[in-house]
């Protein structure tokens, strides 16, 4: 294959990292061109508070290659990705962050990799330069994740990837609300490769991702990914209902062959609350499950671009 001739497109999602993204640039300047001199790097401003989409225009002004789009307002990080997707056309596609955690440099292992026969390699964050909570975090996001969608997941691993142009026109053809990037592609079963790559720490700004954030996002992979909480609820209500009828034949064999009495009222209420509580917790989940049902019926588009640069947006 001749690598001169090779179109690469690289997706990054923007959001707070004004300061990055002049370097983000030219180091991805340096890492593409000895790869390929035929390349896009498509930046999606995710209504990002600073300057950001001012210096993509300005980046944008000073090389054709680079192509802005501005979304409305904040989507999230998997929306701008998918954004992104969509306008991207090149035979292998890059996704990673705007803050250099995911270093430019390691695009070439990525592609050196994929080169071997894989339709998509994920870089390994074998030694992750994150906080201790953020670490925390990703860890029981993971672990509940795991848990609740029967899958078996890496927290070293991310969105920084690189993908066939295969892989991402399948990968347009999900139109579901609940956004994973990496969850989408291991779905779709191509031939999945790993590479460990060199995890830098955060210089400039500080992640948005929250423990908050981080359990919204966990929420709506599960209710979007398994119908396992459904599933627990039923069991729970059974086990329920199972120990009710032998607490009530103990009571009845009190009371009835032993002529013991049996206390009503503290019994009574405690049994009510307990149950309550369980109708409230299986009715919260029933209707977590309708109000994503919702939203999907409803078909809303999945981002809203407001304007873009050195691409032309489909009115």
């Amino acid at each position: 294959m001749d690598t001169k001739q090779l179109f690469i497109s690289v997706v990054i999602p923007v959001y707070g990292c004004e300061l990055c993204l002049e370097q983000l640039y030219l180091r991805l300047k340096r890492t593409l061109e000895p790869i390929s001199s035929n390349f896009e790097i498509i930046l999606v401003n995710d209504a990002s508070p600073d300057e950001s989409w001012n210096t993509i225009k300005y980046l944008a002004e000073m090389d054709s290659r680079v192509k802005g789009i501005n979304l409305s307002r904040n989507f999230g990080q998997h929306y701008a990705i998918t954004a992104g997707l969509d306008y991207a056309h090149g035979e292998w596609v890059v996704v990673m962050d705007c803050d250099l955690q995911d270093q430019p440099e390691e695009i070439t292992k990525l592609y050196n990799t994929v080169s071997k026969g894989y339709d998509v390699v994920f870089g390994r964050r074998h030694e992750r330069k994150d906080t201790f909570l953020k670490k925390l975090g990703s860890f029981v996001f993971f672990k509940i994740l795991d848990y609740f969608t029967d899958s078996k997941s890496d927290n070293s691993i991310a969105n920084f990837s690189i993908s066939s142009n295969k892989v991402i026109r399948n990968f347009r053809m999900i139109k579901e609300q609940g956004r994973s990037f990496p969850l989408f592609v291991k779905w779709l079963g191509f031939n999945i490769g790993y590479v460990d790559i060199e995890h830098s720490k955060r210089l400039i700004g500080k992640t948005s991702y929250n423990f908050k954030k981080l359990f919204k996002f966990a929420i709506n992979n599960i209710i979007f990914q398994s119908n396992k909480p459904l599933q627990l609820s039923i069991v729970f209500g059974f086990l329920i209902s199972l120990v009710s009828c032998i607490f009530g034949m103990y009571l009845m064999i009190r009371y009835f062959f032993l002529n013991q009495p049996v206390s009503g009222w503290t019994s009574l209420i405690v049994s009510l609350y307990l149950i309550g509580g369980l109708l409230f917790a299986n009715m919260g989940i029933l209707g977590l499950y309708i109000g994503k049902t919702f939203s999907e019926v409803k078909k809303r588009p999945l981002y809203v671009v407001k304007n873009a640069i050195g691409i032309k947006i489909n009115d």
